[in-house]
């Protein structure tokens, strides 16, 4: 090696050195009081929305749930945006940043819409929707701001604080499985302020004074995640990821007619060496085999862009077609999580929100599933996880994917419990002319919250450790697809549901339509939603069982024969440093 390769060698060394000096829990803590400020007014605004489009907008019951599911929708699958500027574009900070101050505008617009009486709809109109004209410009351009923003925001810090954590040494690989379970942990807090502080101020005193205060809170996240910049790893952006996949699928169209060669080291790949010290290179595997046309190095061509990709390109593109079906196997789970911010919240209205002298605002109902979060978080950190290791002896106690299933089973038998919580609801007072408690609705919400929990971090932490470096924000977005499409499809199934019933109930009338809660059949949604479920259980288990791990533990044996104790210990110290 000459001096000018030993040099760069040496380079190379310092650079790593400096970032071993930052990242771990230091510079993750911006992230946990970052992610806690903002889902004070995320989560608040996700729950009372609703009642903002019907009391304030006067959508009527169908309009102000459908409105509500697609703005949630749309907040979702803006993650994936976020993750490819992040990935490709800009770093995962100045992505964060640029979003955020689009949710600020957002927020900024709902504050003057919702405190000015002349910019709002005069009186109820009888129709889905009653906002029309330079109101309804207002009233979209507001709301879809904040769910751009919002969304925006939670397609890169995932990853920016998953970035502090080195997935191939053992002792961070550990701390990397930890911090998703304390990300959802701060992101459980917040919510848990928004929905009862925020929720109250908006419903119970004025919406502006709420959006106020979600504006504030967002504004100081903003703040505390730039400062942290000085104590981040970060990652430089690179190639775009999804452009490298279109390349792939496209010289595959191309190379159809060319045959594979009997070894696959004559497949095209980069040459590994001082140069490209950082490249990491992906061996070859030999699922998805018509992929590996791409990396066929044609006669007479050059090995340009659009003529050939590497080995590396075509098992990057391999590992999200694998991941694929475990997305879609979770999105029925996120259809049902539709209902608890908008049938679920119409019913709490109908129901005796007092205890006491006190009156809770039903849109505050969600507080319940999310102190369930918070409390069981550090039990499953620190008592479920290790006991689970010594019999599993998986570092982590489960897997992502078992996790996962867990999460899936207890979505349904929440949807399930729903239902019959209705029926009681409904008998009660067209029976008895009695209101039940706002509370019943606490059982189905509570084992939703346990759902999520199991099955929010197992994605998070699935997309992050599968995905190649180059791909890990576009693909930990990929659990905000699945809400996404989740939410969409909510107002589709609505829409399918009441065309159907229409037609072949004796009333004519579809069994979501109306604005008479006691008439419409919100239980046999919810019924319906729970069997839709336990069969997207069955076609999630062949998924799961069909998916091998791309990213094998290589330091398993050393992580679980670790004592637990020391590991804390090591956590401790470096959240000090």
């Amino acid at each position: 090696m000459d001096s000018k390769d030993e040099s760069s060698l040496k380079d190379a060394e310092y650079q790593v050195a400096k970032i071993r000096r930052k990242g771990g829990y230091r510079a993750a803590s911006f992230v946990f009081v970052m992610m806690l400020l903002d889902n004070v007014g995320f989560v608040a605004n996700m729950v009372s929305l609703v009642l903002y489009f019907g009391s304030v907008m006067y959508f009527n019951i169908p309009g102000s749930a459908a409105t509500t599911t697609n703005l949630l929708g749309t907040a979702f699958l803006i993650p994936i945006l976020g993750g490819f500027i992040s990935d490709t574009f800009l770093n995962r900070l100045n992505t964060c940043i640029l979003f955020g101050f689009i949710e600020l505008l957002g927020y900024v617009l709902l504050v003057i819409q919702s405190h000015d009486t002349k910019l709002q709809p005069s009186s109820p109109c009888g129709e889905k929707g009653c906002v029309h004209g330079r109101k309804a410009v207002l009233f979209y351009a507001s709301i879809y701001l904040f769910a751009v923003g919002a969304g925006g925001i939670r397609g890169c810090v995932p990853a920016l604080g998953a970035d502090q954590f080195d997935n191939n040494d053992p002792k961070e690989r550990k701390k990397l499985a930890s911090f998703f379970n304390w990300f959802l942990f701060f992101i459980t807090i917040g919510a848990s302020i928004g929905v009862t502080a925020v929720v109250y101020v908006s419903t119970e005193i004025d919406w502006y004074k709420g959006f106020i205060i979600s504006l504030a809170c967002s504004a100081g996240g903003l703040f505390v995640i730039a400062v942290g910049k000085a104590f981040y790893r970060t990652r430089v952006s690179g190639d775009s990821p999804l452009l490298s996949v279109l390349q792939v699928l496209f010289i595959t169209v191309k190379n159809l007619g060319t045959k594979l060669p009997q070894n696959s080291d004559q497949l095209h790949e980069i040459q590994s060496d001082e140069s490209n010290l950082m490249k990491k290179l992906i061996p070859h595997t030999d699922q998805f085999r018509i992929l590996d046309k791409a990396a066929v190095l044609r006669e007479g061509k050059e090995p340009k862009k659009w003529e050939v990709c590497t080995v590396t390109q075509v098992e990057e593109t391999k590992i999200l077609i694998r991941m694929m079906p475990i997305l879609f196997s979770t999105i029925i789970m996120n259809t049902c999580l539709a209902q608890l911010q908008t049938f679920s919240i119409q019913q709490g209205v109908r129901m005796n929100p007092h205890i006491g002298r006190d009156t809770i605002p039903p849109a505050s109902i969600p507080v319940i599933p999310l102190v369930f979060m918070t409390a069981l978080i550090p039990v499953y950190e620190f008592a479920f996880v290790p006991l689970v290791r010594k019999i599993t002896g998986h570092p982590n106690g489960i897997t992502e994917l078992q996790r996962v299933g867990v999460g899936l089973v207890l979505s349904a038998i929440s949807m399930a419990i729903a239902g019959i919580i209705e029926v009681k609801r409904k008998d009660e007072f067209k029976n008895h002319n009695h209101v039940i408690s706002l509370f019943w609705l606490s059982f189905h919400y509570a084992i939703f919250g346990i759902a999520d929990m199991f099955t929010l971090v197992g994605l998070l932490e699935f997309f992050y450790r599968e995905a190649p470096e180059g791909m890990r924000s576009l693909s930990t977005s990929f659990s905000f697809l699945s809400l996404s499409i989740g939410y969409f499809l909510s107002t589709v199934f609505v829409e399918i549901i009441n065309s159907v019933t229409r037609r072949v109930t004796k009333s004519k009338i579809g069994w979501l339509e109306g604005d008479d809660f006691n008439q419409i059949h919100v239980e046999l949604f919810y019924w319906f939603l729970a069997v839709l479920s336990m069969i997207n259980f069955g076609v999630y288990l062949l998924c799961a069982k069909w998916y091998k791990y791309q990213n094998a533990v290589p330091f398993e044996s050393e992580l679980v024969s670790r004592n637990d104790a020391d590991l804390r210990n090591d956590e401790i110290e470096d959240t000090a440093k």
